[in-house]
């Protein structure tokens, strides 16, 4: 281990998140044997710092969640950072290019838990059971390594990339859709950039949400009632550019979108 304590890496990433300056990525000098049960413990000391700064979390969210994404990062599960409420964009709102460092967006579902689930051993159906609402959503990732080059460990620390959510105004019930076929389009200016069905979410997006309370097991903790949960891209990350005019378009949901500006 290196001579940096969790908190003084949580703090070293919150000032590049802060300054909006990209760093080397922590397994490269500071912490080279880091271990992701150890990056969920500086996660742990980024969020309370945040925290302790006024912010309060709307609700955890998942990340890594396609087959595709886990074997290219050869993982064998998702892994899960918070979003808090001051990452959180009005529909049609717009953000600031100012506010990243090299920002990405995919589309989702979000789910709005009416109970609290708890791990261990939860199932997908469980999730649907608790769960009140769904809405569409766009999550802007920007890590805060130099050219988005990371390790599992690293992207843990850094709070899974989580930077900013635009959530749709428009809210289901899940038992209304078919939520591993709800068919998605992320465009950029008209243009479709990249599309697919919510099956790409682990087969179903209830459960990366059920996966997400088992992991949380683990550390004693549980989901809460009136979280908003990001489920994980069902399209992969574009890249954002000033002037851009983004939506995401659901099937029976509706659509949400943004704009970039300086």
């Amino acid at each position: 281990m290196s001579s940096m304590s969790n908190k003084e890496i949580a703090k070293f990433l919150l000032d590049a998140e802060l300054q909006r300056k990209e760093v080397v990525r922590i397994t490269s000098d500071k912490v080279p044997n880091l271990t992701v049960e150890e990056a969920y413990d500086i996660q742990e000391e980024l969020v309370k710092m945040k925290l302790e700064q006024g912010h309060n979390i709307v609700g955890p969210k998942m990340g890594l969640t396609s087959r595709a994404k886990m074997k290219q990062m050869n993982v064998e599960e998702p892994i899960y950072g918070y979003v808090f409420d001051n990452m959180i964009v009005q529909d049609g709102g717009k953000i600031s290019l100012a506010d990243f460092i090299h920002p990405k967006v995919e589309a989702e579902v979000a789910f709005i838990l009416g109970k609290d689930i708890e791990g261990p051993g939860v199932s997908g159906a469980q999730v649907l059971a608790a769960t009140d609402y769904v809405c569409p959503a766009l999550e802007i990732i920007d890590s805060r390594y130099e050219n988005f080059n990371f390790t599992l460990p690293d992207v843990v620390a850094d709070n899974a990339s989580t930077s900013q959510v635009v959530f749709g105004s428009k809210v289901r019930k899940p038992e209304e859709l078919d939520l591993e076929l709800i068919g998605t389009v992320l465009s950029i200016n008209g243009e479709i950039k990249d599309l697919g069905a919510g099956a790409a979410v682990l087969g179903h997006p209830a459960n990366s949400v059920a996966m997400l309370a088992n992991m949380l097991h683990r550390k004693g903790e549980k989901l809460k009632a009136g979280q908003i949960i990001l489920t994980g891209g069902i399209t992969g990350a574009v890249h954002l550019s000033y002037g851009d005019y983004v939506t995401g378009k659901f099937d029976g949901l509706g659509e949400v979108s943004f704009s970039v500006g300086e």
